[in-house]
């Protein structure tokens, strides 16, 4: 995530969540009533690189109980294999619609799963193929900022605390 204070360091995950969850609001209204009355929700940003077979990518990000007010700081990795090219910036959007699935996610976060998506994106211009899944209680909303890819790739996505941040 860089490098600057813990303090700085949570700042700037609770200004990209806002701006994340201000964009999907804007483009789905009825996911922040959604949001106001789940048990919780995380907002993760990503950057991922395609180069021909192999698929890697980084990110960081927060949960957030809405029952106990706590938040979580967390990072992610993804990594797979499949056929693309190119490279993304985007933000995911899970939506908890359990305590239970909260806790299991921060203590295990782990997913894996397909992925087949079109981005061809700078700055305004441009498409997004953009998504929403359904992962048992969680729903997942994902967003392209920029970038430029093509890819068909099975990957896998681990999401675990940030010792340094919690």
């Amino acid at each position: 995530m860089g490098s600057g204070t813990v303090a700085e360091k949570r700042d700037a995950i609770l200004t990209m969540q806002d701006v994340a969850l201000a964009k999907l609001y804007k483009e789905k209204p009825d996911v922040k009533a959604q949001i106001e009355t789940a048990p919780g929700y995380a907002v993760f940003s990503n950057a991922n690189v395609n180069i021909i077979f192999v698929s890697a990518g980084t990110g960081y990000g927060v949960v957030n109980n809405n029952t106990t007010g706590h938040q979580t700081y967390m990072n992610m990795a993804e990594g797979g294999v499949g056929l693309g090219i190119g490279a993304k910036d985007y933000r995911i959007v899970l939506v908890f619609h359990s305590q239970k699935a909260i806790n299991y996610f921060i203590e295990n976060g782990w997913t894996a799963g397909g992925n087949a998506d079109a981005t061809a994106k700078a700055g305004q211009k441009g498409m997004s193929v953009e998504g929403e899944g359904y992962l048992g209680d969680i729903t997942v909303y994902t967003m392209t900022e920029s970038g430029l890819a093509l890819q068909a790739s099975v990957k896998g996505t681990k999401f675990w605390p940030d010792k340094q941040l919690n």
